[in-house]
């Protein structure tokens, strides 16, 4: 599907170079929007997150206080103000959806056996696997009691696939795990549960909370989904090539924890029955002990499986960018457009 060259490389660098002139900018852009709604979306999440058991409110104060970007509630927000000013109402799906965010990483920790979350040591780790399930159980189901009281049911019904969505995904990696025959198809089908549905959630429920029209509730979703799929292609990306006081956990940890993605994807394709052999290695041992982290990289370089995955991140953002288009030219939209960059741009 792509071509090894050096061309991919320099389109990267190119946009790469773009968005770091820019991404301060952007990201002022964003905020200037929507800080205040934020406070109202923190105060929000924090009242609803005092459960009856104590241990359910420490485990939401602990992750809310752990340097989240807010991305979600931030995307429904500036999709809502697309159309009007946030609403009552749009504050609240705002702290659903980061809820239902927070839970769904509680659940991914314990799934993964992870140590860390943004540089400090994750739930799991702190409360023992069996109160974080059970408090990620909680967050999910208090997320829905807040989502019953809007007596929407266009709200509820969208909440409920997404959930669903991100449970399928959840199984569907657990089926793939330590497999190396992992195909695009199945990666990208992975993403779609696990990572873009939220996003298409955050922007289609800010148009729903902005009472526009269906057809632009759709075409929000699909930016949302867009930007989604990259985001993750992005996060597959840095998992290789950033740092670990960067990244907020260790580098080469999906790989570690049996996870093939697309990057190692693309190279296996190409690679030699030793390179796989090695790759092999990896996921049979569960570290790098008998094959260091960088023979892999050397293994995704050779065969331009980082190139090639921040290529196709980059055709879902230009596919982002279309659709926003279609809609009128307004400081919201702009802050949209500054979102694709900062996904495509991010280090962490």
């Amino acid at each position: 599907m792509f071509a090894a060259n050096s061309q991919q490389k320099l389109d990267w660098k190119e946009s790469m170079a773009t968005g770091k002139l820019g991404l301060a900018l952007s990201t002022r852009e964003i905020m200037a929007l929507v800080a205040k709604d934020l406070e109202q979306v923190e105060a929000e999440f924090r009242l609803e997150s005092v459960g009856s058991v104590e241990a359910v409110s420490q485990i939401a104060r602990y992750l809310q206080s752990n340097g989240g970007k807010r991305l979600r509630p931030i995307l429904l927000l500036v999709s809502c103000r697309v159309f009007r000013e946030p609403s009552p109402e749009a504050i609240r799906l705002a702290a659903v959806v980061e809820l239902i965010h927070t839970a769904t990483l509680v659940h991914d920790d314990v799934i993964d056996d992870a140590k860390t979350r943004r540089g400090k040591p994750s739930a799991n780790v702190m409360w023992g696997n069996h109160t974080s399930v059970l408090a990620g159980d909680w967050l999910y189901m208090q997320a829905f009691q807040i989502a019953l009281r809007l007596r929407n049911f266009e709200v509820l019904d969208l909440l409920i696939t997404l959930t669903q969505q991100m449970v399928d995904g959840e199984l569907l990696q657990l089926e793939l795990i330590g497999k190396i025959d992992v195909n695009e198809a199945d990666s990208m089908e992975l993403i779609d549960r696990k990572t873009a549905s939220l996003f298409a959630a955050c922007t289609r429920l800010g148009a729903i909370a902005a009472g526009a029209p269906e057809s632009e509730q759709v075409l929000l979703g699909e930016f949302g989904w867009n930007l989604g799929m990259a985001f993750q292609l992005v996060d597959d990306v840095l998992d290789f090539t950033s740092r670990e006081s960067i990244l907020g956990k260790p580098v080469g940890n999906d790989l570690r924890e049996g996870k093939v993605t697309l990057p190692l994807i693309y190279a296996l394709a190409e690679a030699t029955a030793a390179e796989r052999a090695k790759v092999g290695a990896v996921l049979r041992d569960g570290s790098y002990d008998n094959v260091s982290f960088d023979e892999i990289l050397e293994i995704l370089e050779r065969h331009d499986g980082i190139a090639k995955a921040r290529a196709r991140a980059l055709e879902f953002t230009a596919k982002a960018r279309a659709l926003l288009a279609k809609f009128p030219n307004t400081p919201a939209r702009s802050a949209l457009y500054a979102a694709t960059d900062l996904v495509a741009d991010r280090d962490r």
